[in-house]
């Protein structure tokens, strides 16, 4: 979509405190614990059986700091020893593993084979491959379910982005292109609404995306923010009916490199100012005054700001009505 493709993770933690990724990085470390001290003491939670060898004795509350904001874990206690999961190790990199494992859950599934990587990562033991599959198809399950959820309530401004992964698909490597949409709703409360996978960003693509959050309820949208691929305003247009806004991250970035290293900062500022404008008729003013200045000395610049400006600040016009 663009040339500095933003990651899937950062596509993921596009809402406000990164809800969908350390949701699943807290319930995939809170299972595999669960699963090693299945291990260590002979059986499951609260299971008769006589090959137990050791009773849990409660847990103890611990939060882990990771890229996704802080998780809540209750670690495991044990009546005869103790209980440490070897991933909250000072300079263990176990979440940055297990944040890979859900990302690729997302996308395509998460497999056996990483699960069992991962377990190794983390530093855990004693985990059979039995309740690998079984901690597989419970990920898997709760993708399923975050993506399949009901969308309620009205969602005014939704963004969409999207990047490109390696997959493989039937033992060979292959490029598809990922996309989420993060809604902002009546109060203000961001959320990722939904995400889907695909050969190319075709409009046809875009199009079922969209019409796929329609039928799960997304109602209400005024403005989608996006880059200005045409695949994108073609099924904004055919689905929802909304104003379609250029993503100023995305236009800025374009802007920038025909400002130079130096003068980056202040091109910068200068268009910052036709954001914090009351209305449409004063912000358009102003983008277009700053457009004059630059002219005479950054012509290719300026003409880039006489060309997006309808498109830059679509969103000024979608809140006044």
């Amino acid at each position: 979509m663009t040339d500095e493709m933003m990651t899937l993770r950062t596509l993921l933690e596009k809402s406000s405190d990164a809800d969908l990724l350390r949701e699943m990085i807290g319930f995939t470390a809170q299972r595999l614990m669960e699963l090693e001290v299945e291990g260590l003491t002979g059986a499951a939670h609260s299971e008769r059986s006589p090959e137990r060898i050791n009773h849990r004795n409660g847990y103890r509350d611990r939060l882990w700091e990771t890229r996704a904001g802080t998780v809540e874990l209750r670690i495991p206690k044990l009546r005869k020893g103790s209980y440490f999961p070897g991933f909250l190790e000072p300079r263990r990199l176990a979440e940055k593993a297990l944040a890979a494992v859900v990302q690729e859950a997302y996308v395509h599934g998460v497999s056996t084979r990483s699960v069992d990587d991962l377990v190794k990562a983390m530093g855990m033991t004693g985990i059979s491959k039995s309740q690998v599959s079984r901690l597989c198809a419970e990920i898997d399950e709760k993708v399923k379910a975050f993506l399949s959820r009901p969308i309620e309530g009205d969602w005014p401004y939704l963004w969409i982005d999207a990047t490109y992964v390696k997959v493989r698909e039937s033992g060979r490597i292959v490029s598809v292109a990922v996309i989420v949409a993060v809604g902002v709703n009546s109060d203000g409360r961001r959320e990722v609404l939904g995400m889907d996978i695909g050969p190319s960003e075709a409009e046809t693509f875009w199009t079922e995306f969209l019409r796929k959050l329609a039928r799960r309820g997304l109602r209400g949208v005024k403005l989608v923010i996006s880059d200005a691929h045409e695949g994108i305003k073609a099924a904004v247009a055919k689905v929802l009916h909304a104003s379609w806004q250029r993503c100023r991250v995305h236009f800025m970035r374009n802007v920038l490199a025909h400002a130079g290293r130096q003068g980056r900062r202040v091109v910068a500022a200068f268009i910052g100012t036709a954001f914090v404008q009351d209305d449409a008729e004063a912000a358009r003013t102003q983008w277009r005054q700053v457009a004059d200045q630059l002219r005479p000395k950054v012509p290719k610049l300026a003409a880039l700001l006489d060309e997006a400006e309808a498109d830059v600040l679509a969103f000024i016009s979608a809140v006044e009505r």
